[in-house]
């Protein structure tokens, strides 16, 4: 159910556009500036996919999702990173488009390790939704993924279940000027039902794109209020970040094409779609936004994304021209040996993030379990923690509100 904005003139997209691109080139300067002073040592490359996952309901839904998986198999066991896990997307499935039969083939897919399934919501497309009934949506979904299909995760057997978000339409957090959501303090409500990070943005050209790009960061600001991400301090090495964190992929200007042999700029977000090819060059430039947790600059995390269900994009999301692209960049990888790829779910991703902030380093494929675990793969044992690890649930309490200052940042 993606809106295409359609209403919405090119004067205004220029508008909401402002407060990145004013802040686009402060941005460029300082990620070159930071790469004259950073080691030249191997980084790793980090690749998640956080898939708009919607194939719509009912019968005709059954053989567009087996379509689907058919193609994620094929894929997955062809295409593996420097540690021999398989490219796969992470599945964020509509809430309010539940679907039995459809969510019990997605588990499937998930226990073969091909596609771990996150929560998305659509919301207050009609009329502006309350602060109780999106609450209780998420929760009861939530609960519904754990209970009914073993998905999501936990740090332990008796901890709550976490899970990670995409918001509908981009509207995360009412940014959209009241369309698509309607609910102010929904951030709150994400972190109080066990949010661990949002991977809706970049949303340009709409209303909801934010100020601050190219980052992995902390809300800013209280989380009750309206667009509490709209600023806020990078997620750091050895400080614990208030949960759920914002997880942005790349947004950058490409100026490659030509018109009359003059630059005519692109923005590229990170789509997967057919009608942006992939290439060389979109990887080099993913690669130079450099997304990272702040004092672990090696560890570089490319958050892309899909529609999965735009039938003419799939070939470009997860068929041919994926595996061609993602085949060259491993040869790129393994022939020059500048840099190490790997394929990751966002909460693999998160939990990589959570061990660069206490501290480790190395290889970020050693860290997929780190803090949390998928449900369907923990024993009544649970995981054995590090010493000197912190808790996800004292980190998860911070977003509650309990006992913590929130930054501010001036970003």
């Amino acid at each position: 159910m993606k809106q295409h904005h359609h209403n919405a003139t090119m004067v205004q997209k220029v508008r909401w556009s402002f407060p990145w691109l004013l802040r686009y080139p402060f941005w460029r300067a300082r990620e070159i500036t930071q790469r004259a002073y950073q080691s030249s040592g191997k980084a790793h490359i980090v690749f998640l996919v956080a898939n708009h996952y919607e194939p719509g309901t009912g019968k005709q839904a059954i053989p567009r999702v087996e379509q689907w998986i058919k193609m994620a198999r094929e894929t997955g066991n062809a295409i593996r990173d420097c540690d021999g896990t398989p490219f796969r997307h992470t599945n964020f499935y509509p809430a309010e488009q539940y679907d039995r039969p459809l969510l019990e083939m997605l588990s499937a897919l998930q226990a073969e390790g091909l596609g771990e399934v996150e929560i998305h919501l659509h919301h207050g497309v009609e009329a502006p939704d309350t602060a109780e009934n999106t609450r209780r949506i998420l929760e009861e979904f939530k609960d519904r993924l754990v209970e009914d299909h073993k998905c999501l995760s936990r740090e332990t057997p008796d901890s709550p279940a976490m899970y990670a978000f995409v918001h509908g339409n981009w509207a995360l957090a009412n940014s959209a000027g009241g369309r698509w959501c309607g609910v102010d303090s929904e951030m709150q409500i994400l972190a109080d039902t066990g949010c661990y990070a949002d991977f809706t943005l970049p949303s340009v050209p709409h209303q909801s794109q934010v100020s601050r790009i190219n980052a992995i960061y902390i809300c800013g600001n209280p989380l009750n209020q309206r667009k509490p991400h709209r600023s806020g301090p990078d997620v750091t090495t050895g400080r614990q970040p208030v949960l759920p964190i914002i997880f942005e992929g790349p947004l950058v200007f490409d100026w490659s094409r030509r018109i009359r042999s003059l630059p005519i700029p692109r923005i590229d977000d990170g789509a997967l779609a057919q009608n942006y090819p992939l290439t060389r060059d979109r990887f080099e430039r993913w690669r130079s936004t450099r997304i990272s947790v702040a004092g672990r600059p090696e560890w570089i995390f490319i958050k892309l994304y899909s529609h999965g269900f735009f039938d003419w994009d799939q070939d470009a999301m997860i068929g041919s021209q994926l595996r061609r692209f993602m085949s060259e960049i491993l040869e790129l990888a393994a022939k020059t040996g500048e840099f190490d790829v790997y394929f990751a779910s966002a909460r693999e991703a998160f939990n990589m993030v959570m061990a660069a902030v206490d501290g480790h380093s190395g290889s970020p494929g050693k860290y997929r379990d780190y803090k949390l675990r998928q449900v369907m793969k923990m024993d009544s044992r649970g995981t054995i923690k590090e010493e000197g690890t912190s808790s996800i649930e004292q980190i998860y309490k911070l977003g509650r509100g309990q006992s913590e200052t929130r930054p501010r940042s001036t970003r």
